[in-house]
């Protein structure tokens, strides 16, 4: 089985974040807008401020009508695959942001398809991104207000701006797979490093050794978390840099139905946020084999407590360790 970019979810929700708050930023200075009101073309009732309920509805509805999020669904795509889907939920109010990532093999089952035409990931080939917001939809059932697709390109060019980011390399990473298109060569020494972008993206996929290197001890745990620290240390860069060099070589890569008004309004929103507000979570499901196939089937009853966790129907204590 080909091993597919695995760029960490995190690195996508930073990168679309920093690209709006500096597309703000940038404009406040070099192109100055009396005002920036709320976000055009989505639902205000949906988003309202009315907290007096509707006695008709379920206490789910309800807290979602009074809600003040914004769902968008973020893709990150190796061509025309999506090799990274989630969901970016941003409390606009109390500026709290939510990630649920959904693993590529998760089952969605659509008439008239078998075996890989089953996984999720295959959606969008076939039926374009509002196929896949259909999909997303039906399995989290919450409303897809936006979305953001982003090419790995621009995690490179990113990150070239930058200058680099600087961490320390807890292994000797050695990864080959000729397979890949083009070939995938990860060769990065032990030590405190300063890894440029092309670097930068092969520390991010590493997930497992060639045989006699060494892997991460605790499997995609210690692989999250070395990437959690890759993505501190590139925000800490990016506080110092003039952020119209960063957003002129991102932008390129992003593609959104976001107009500029509502990247505008979202934007000034996001001052403030603090990364310490960004719970992330996977899809709760398990992995199975169907036939010679492996697919990560999800749990009904569990996608329901993330949710009713998410829009505060559910004490936080009482999902822990749903979360990876």
């Amino acid at each position: 089985m080909g091993h597919f970019l695995k760029v960490f979810l995190i690195t996508f929700f930073i990168t679309i974040l920093l690209v709006m708050v500096g597309f703000y930023s940038y404009l406040k200075v070099f192109n100055p807008l009396d005002d920036i009101g709320p976000i055009d073309g989505i639902d205000i009732e949906y988003y309202g401020d009315d907290n007096t309920g509707d006695s008709t509805a379920t206490p789910f509805e309800n807290a979602v009508k009074n809600s003040n999020r914004i769902n968008v669904l973020v893709v990150g795509l190796e061509h025309v695959r999506t090799d990274t889907i989630m969901v970016a939920s941003y409390d606009r109010k109390n500026k709290i942001a939510n990630i649920i990532s959904i693993p590529r093999d998760t089952l969605y089952e659509r008439p008239g398809y078998k075996s890989n035409g089953l996984k999720i990931n295959a959606i969008y080939q076939d039926e374009n991104i509002d196929g896949l917001i259909d999909a997303v939809q039906k399995i989290l059932n919450i409303r897809i207000d936006k979305y953001v697709t982003v090419d790995y390109n621009a995690v490179i060019e990113g990150i070239d701006v930058l200058g680099g980011v600087e961490v320390d390399v807890p292994f000797h990473m050695k990864y080959t797979d000729p397979s890949d298109n083009p070939p995938l060569i990860i060769d990065i020494p032990k030590g405190r490093r300063l890894l440029d972008g092309k670097t930068s993206l092969k520390f991010l996929r590493f997930r497992k050794g060639d045989l006699g290197y060494a892997n991460y001890p605790n499997g995609d745990i210690g692989r999250i978390e070395a990437q959690q620290i890759f993505v501190k240390e590139a925000v800490k860069k990016l506080l110092s840099l003039k952020l119209p060099n960063f957003i002129n070589s991102v932008y390129p890569y992003v593609k959104t139905n976001f107009s500029t008004t509502q990247l505008l309004a979202l934007a000034s929103e996001l001052i403030g946020f603090s990364t310490e507000n960004l719970k992330a979570d996977v899809l709760p499901g398990t992995g199975k084999y169907i036939g010679d196939l492996s697919f990560y089937v999800p749990e009904n009853e569990e996608i329901v407590k993330l949710i009713y966790t998410m829009y505060g129907l559910i004490e936080e204590e009482s999902t822990q360790g749903a979360s990876e």
